[in-house]
C-alpha cells in the first residue's frame, strides 16, 4: 500500500489534500468525502492504488455509480504522487492566510446548496469571516470587454449597496468585475475575490495591485491550493462559488458568451435571484444581460435599491415606489371631461384660434366647446384676446402624451 508523508486521519491535511487530487465541482469525489469524510476518503483512495476496485463505499451503489468512481479512481491517483497539504498550508502561512473547512463558523454556509459539487476548503487571504462577510451579500459580475457605460453603472450599484450594508463578491477580473471591487474600496465597503488559481499568486497580473488591496482590507479566495494555475475549466467552476455564496447575483454587461452568464445561469439553478442591467440593445456588451431578461432567467435592476432588493431581508430592503415624474405630477389634464381634454389638445402651444376653428379642429359642437372653453378658462388654462382663445404657457408642460 501507497503512504503519504503526512498524517492522513488530521481533517485539515486531508481536506488541503481532496482540493488538490480532485477539480473544483468534481461530484464523484464530493459523494466519496461527503459519505466517508474527508481523512477516511483519503485513505480508502489510497488503498485503491494497489486493490482492485470491487465495490463502491456509498450506499446503494448502482453499476453506472461504480464506473463513475472507478473513473474518478484513475483522474485522482495520479496526483498522489508527491502529494504533501503541508507544502502548500507553508505557502498560505507566508501570506498571512487561512484554510476554512465546512463546518467552521466563519465558512459561507450558503456553499452548503452546491451539494456534492461544494468546496472541499477555501484558501482564504484577507479577513477570513466568510460567513460574516457573505451573510449580506451580492455577487457583482460583467463581461471584461466592459463599455464606460457599463463601468459607470457597475461603479454607481456598488456604491449604493456598500451604504446599504452588502458585500460585494466578484471574480478579480479585468472589466466589470475590476471596477465592482475598487467602486467597493473607494466607497469603504466590504469585497471579496473569487479566484481560479491559487491565492499565492494574484490573476490576472494587471489587476495585482487591486487584488492585494482587497486582500488588505477584504478578501481574495479560492477553493485550489496555492501553486494552482488558473485555466478555462477552473474559471467555469469557480463562478459556481461566486453564485452559491451570495444571496443574489446581478449582471451589469455579457456578451452572449460570457463567464458572467454562466455565473447568472448557476446562481438561478440554484433558486437564487438574478438581476440584469439592460443596455442600449445595439450594444453587444448587452446582449447577454438581454438574452437573460427575455428568457426570464433575470429581473431588470436599474439601481442599488433594486438590486438590494433582490438580495435583501422582505421590507427592510424592499426598493422605494417611484415617484411620478414632474410632468406626469402636473397633468394638468387631471379630472378633465373628454369636451375639455379635446379642445384643450386642439388649441395650439403658441398662437391663438377662434371657437369656430376649434369646433373643427376638436370635432365638437359650439355649444360643447363654449362650455368647455368656460371650464378651461376657470382652471386657468386657456385665456381669450378678443375672439382668439390661446393656451396658457404653463399648461403646455402638462398636455397629454400621445
Amino acid at each position: 500500500m501507497s503512504t503519504l508523508p503526512f498524517d492522513l486521519d488530521d481533517p485539515l491535511l486531508a481536506a488541503a489534500a481532496w482540493s488538490r487530487i480532485a477539480e473544483p465541482g468534481d461530484e464523484v469525489a464530493g459523494a466519496l468525502v461527503a459519505h466517508l469524510g474527508a481523512p477516511g476518503a483519503l485513505r480508502w483512495l489510497v488503498d485503491q492504488e494497489r486493490a482492485v476496485l470491487l465495490e463502491s463505499p456509498l450506499p446503494a451503489g448502482s453499476v453506472s455509480a461504480q464506473r463513475a468512481l472507478a473513473a474518478g479512481v484513475a483522474r485522482w491517483s495520479p496526483r498522489l504522487d508527491g502529494l504533501d497539504p503541508r507544502r502548500e498550508l507553508a505557502v498560505l502561512e507566508r501570506t498571512g492566510g487561512t484554510v476554512l473547512l465546512p463546518g467552521d463558523d466563519r465558512w459561507p454556509h450558503r456553499l452548503a446548496d452546491l451539494g456534492a459539487a461544494a468546496p472541499f476548503a477555501l484558501w482564504v487571504r484577507g479577513q477570513p469571516d466568510l460567513g460574516a462577510a457573505c451573510r449580506r451579500s451580492v455577487a457583482v459580475v460583467g463581461a471584461r470587454a466592459s463599455t464606460s457605460y457599463g463601468e459607470h453603472v457597475t461603479a454607481q450599484l456598488v456604491a449604493g449597496l456598500v451604504d446599504r450594508g452588502f458585500t460585494v463578491v466578484s471574480g478579480g477580473a479585468y472589466g466589470i468585475d475590476a471596477v465592482a471591487h475598487r467602486a467597493a474600496l473607494v466607497n469603504g465597503g466590504p469585497t471579496v475575490a473569487v479566484m481560479a488559481g491559487g491565492v499565492d499568486r494574484f490573476y490576472p497580473q494587471g489587476n495585482h495591485e487591486l487584488l492585494r488591496r482587497v486582500a488588505e482590507t477584504g478578501t481574495v479566495v479560492a477553493e485550489v491550493p496555492p501553486g494552482s494555475t488558473p485555466f478555462k475549466q477552473r474559471f467555469l467552476a469557480r463562478n459556481r462559488v461566486i453564485a452559491a455564496m451570495t444571496a443574489a447575483t446581478v449582471v451589469v454587461e455579457a456578451a452572449w458568451r460570457s463567464g458572467a452568464l454562466s455565473t447568472a445561469r448557476r446562481a438561478a439553478d440554484l433558486l437564487r435571484p438574478v438581476g440584469a442591467v439592460p443596455g442600449p440593445v445595439t450594444s453587444m456588451a448587452s446582449g447577454g444581460c438581454h438574452g437573460l431578461l427575455r428568457d426570464g432567467v433575470a429581473t431588470c435592476v436599474t439601481d442599488a435599491a433594486e438590486a438590494a432588493e433582490l438580495a435583501g431581508t422582505v421590507g427592510r430592503d424592499a426598493a422605494p415606489e417611484r415617484a411620478a415624474d414632474a410632468a406626469d405630477a402636473a397633468d394638468v389634464t387631471d379630472g378633465l371631461g373628454d369636451a375639455e381634454r379635446a379642445v384643450l389638445d386642439a388649441l395650439p402651444a403658441r398662437t391663438g384660434t377662434d371657437v369656430s376653428a376649434l369646433c373643427r379642429i376638436a370635432g365638437r359642437s359650439l355649444p360643447e366647446v363654449l362650455g368647455a372653453l368656460g371650464l378651461l378658462e376657470s382652471r386657468g388654462l386657456v385665456r381669450s384676446d378678443g375672439t382668439q382663445w390661446r393656451r396658457v404657457v404653463a399648461a403646455v408642460a402638462g398636455r397629454v402624451r400621445g
